[in-house]
């Protein structure tokens, strides 16, 4: 079956009419109300209508419903000022003190400031993430947080947002650790900026009050599926819940896509060699990824054994963006980057390793994971404050003035690309040579700290023999791709590759991408996930530690343990790939 003829057959008209309907009809679709339930009902219904085996679940999650909130400078003057409380914010009838500025809210910048007892002030951008910003201040000691809205200097949007840190509903480890219990609210980035310019010149006194409901509440999201039964399927999904407003771009967008393209290949089922499951996801908002994570848990079994990739679809077709910005495992970035390149040929393109965002859930499993949208270009992102997703993101401005038709065209267009390929293709278009080679350069990084009792050096040398059979199991794939799949012999051999390539994977991303690994959730916004093997991230630092101290000892023990999982998943992802390579040549 020729791209073409999906090409031809995928409508924007029919995908603008989705996105019409959902911010008309059902705005404001906060996980837990009557209005988000409208939209599971909505997906079931347009899916069912696409032929597609569509259903609703009901299951609890832990949820906020953010109210009030308002922010009143003290001192050097006395003014309020316009704030949302975020989801998962502790309530307070109101806490005075002083407010210090903290810029990006990470780690780097506490270094040489007390605030324990005081309120933080800090910048609302991706670095890190703003439920880290929440997690790092409350173990800092800060009593609240106020955080500034990103965009340009004049940017009055007073955004929502949660701080909820813990991924998906908390265990019971989680729900102690990694929910900080911390009043926090956001305010307009103008307000914010006038705060900072006080911060600097001397001594601010504020006073916060925040509200929010914190509970258990059924939530019901949609997934919908054909022909994954009996076959290998590709995995797509995004989030139908949403902040106050209409929220076109977050997510009325990524959804109309994805009922639109769900639709288009269903007309295609007996001509495409894997099925296909879409996730509608609930509790992406104010729970942190519930249902897409809870998704995780319940089919892990058949996504372990079945499930090729997991194509994310979230926020695309932002009016004046012009840049495509790919994010995806290392084992499946040749691919996004050719088919995108090839559907996108005078577009910048820039790749990314993915990191833990949106409802990126899936790296315990194991699975290739793939997202993008195109955003602005750095000069604007610089001067927006890092505003990626546009000044209006998380506001009541995001209405659907902010999606432009003609981008929403091409983003569907490249979609469609990236899914024929992975539901078509004899030989899956996943190559390793770019995993093994980033676990060769990292963990070579990491040998020059000599730090005693680690034999850093012997998982460089793990690294490189499965580097090496990872340049033979690319070769032998790219050339079962050059030729016609139909002889008894061929289709045999791509069965094998296939098979092959998800269970190195199976192994490999969860070490590659996670820090806890495959049986858990990193919290959203782990400063470690920046990093190639996150779960080493502690490792250089040991060399500065007092080696008779504390610190070192049970850091020491953690790096032993981390690097120990490294080498077991090098050593069984080298003995998976020799396995394959003898039944092929």
């Amino acid at each position: 079956m020729p791209v073409e003829d999906i090409l031809r057959e995928v409508s924007v008209d029919n995908a603008w009419s989705h996105i019409e309907h959902i911010t008309e009809q059902i705005p404001s679709r906060l996980a837990g109300s009557v209005s988000s339930r409208q939209m599971a009902e909505y997906a079931n219904e347009t899916l069912a209508a696409s032929g597609l085996d569509s259903r609703m679940h009901e299951f609890p999650g832990l949820v906020s419903f953010p109210s009030e909130a308002r922010l009143r400078v003290l001192h050097p003057e006395e003014r309020e000022i316009v704030a949302n409380a975020l989801g998962h914010s502790a309530s307070t009838e109101g806490l005075e003190g002083e407010l210090v500025y903290v810029g990006s809210g990470a780690e780097s910048e506490y270094e040489g400031k007390d605030v324990r007892g005081k309120i933080t002030l800090s910048e609302l951008s991706y670095s890190p993430a703003r439920h880290e910003k929440a997690y790092i201040a409350w173990k800092r000691g800060s009593i609240a947080q106020v955080m500034m809205n990103w965009g340009d200097e004049t940017n009055e949007a007073v955004p929502f947002g949660s701080m909820k840190s813990a991924w998906g509903n908390p265990t019971p480890e989680t729900i102690v650790s990694e929910m900080p219990d911390l009043p926090c609210i956001g305010i307009a980035r103008t307000e914010g900026l006038r705060l900072k310019d006080l911060c600097q010149a001397g001594p601010v006194q504020v006073w916060v009050s925040a509200e929010a409901e914190n509970g258990w509440n059924p939530l019901t999201m949609t997934t919908a599926e054909f022909g994954a039964s009996e076959r290998q399927f590709l995995l797509i999904g995004g989030h139908m819940d949403s902040w106050f407003g209409p929220q076109a771009t977050d997510n009325a967008a990524g959804d109309a896509c994805i009922f639109e393209l769900s639709r288009v290949f269903k007309n295609h089922d007996h001509e495409l060699r894997r099925g296909l499951v879409a996730g509608l996801w609930m509790g992406h908002e104010t729970g942190t990824m519930i249902s897409s994570s809870r998704f995780a848990d319940l089919n892990w079994d058949r996504l372990s054994r079945s499930c090729v990739a997991y194509l994310q679809i979230d926020q695309p077709a932002m009016t004046g963006t012009s840049t495509w910005h790919l994010h995806s495992t290392d084992d499946i970035q040749a691919y996004v980057m050719k088919a995108t390149q090839e559907m996108a040929a005078n577009v910048p393109i820039k790749w990314h390793r993915q990191q833990k965002n949106g409802d990126s859930s899936f790296f315990g499993v194991g699975l290739a994971s793939l997202a993008g949208e195109m955003s602005f270009t750095d000069e604007e992102i610089q001067r927006t404050a890092l505003a990626t997703l546009g000044w209006w993101h998380h506001s009541i401005h995001n209405t659907i003035d902010k999606i432009d038709k003609d981008l929403l065209a091409h983003h569907l267009r490249v979609y469609a690309r990236w899914m024929w390929g992975l539901l078509t293709d004899p030989v899956l278009p996943h190559e390793y040579v770019p995993l093994a080679t980033r676990f060769v350069d990292r963990l070579t990084e990491l040998a020059q700290f000599d730090v005693p009792g680690i034999d850093m050096h012997g998982l460089v040398d793990r690294a490189r023999e499965f580097h090496a059979l990872a340049v033979k199991l690319d070769d032998q794939a790219a050339s079962l791709r050059g030729r016609d799949v139909s002889s008894d012999d061929d289709t045999q051999m791509a069965e094998v590759l296939n098979r092959t390539m998800l269970q190195v994977s199976r192994v490999l991303v969860p070490v590659a991408s996670t820090v806890v690994g495959a049986y858990g959730q990193d919290r959203y916004g782990h400063a470690w996930q920046t990093h190639m093997i996150p779960s080493l991230v502690p490792y250089p630092p040991l060399m500065s530690y007092e080696s008779g101290s504390e610190e070192f000892q049970t850091w020491w023990v953690a790096m032993i343990r981390a690097r120990n999982r490294v080498a077991d998943s090098l050593a069984l992802a080298t003995r998976i790939v020799a396995h394959g390579l003898s039944q092929v040549t």
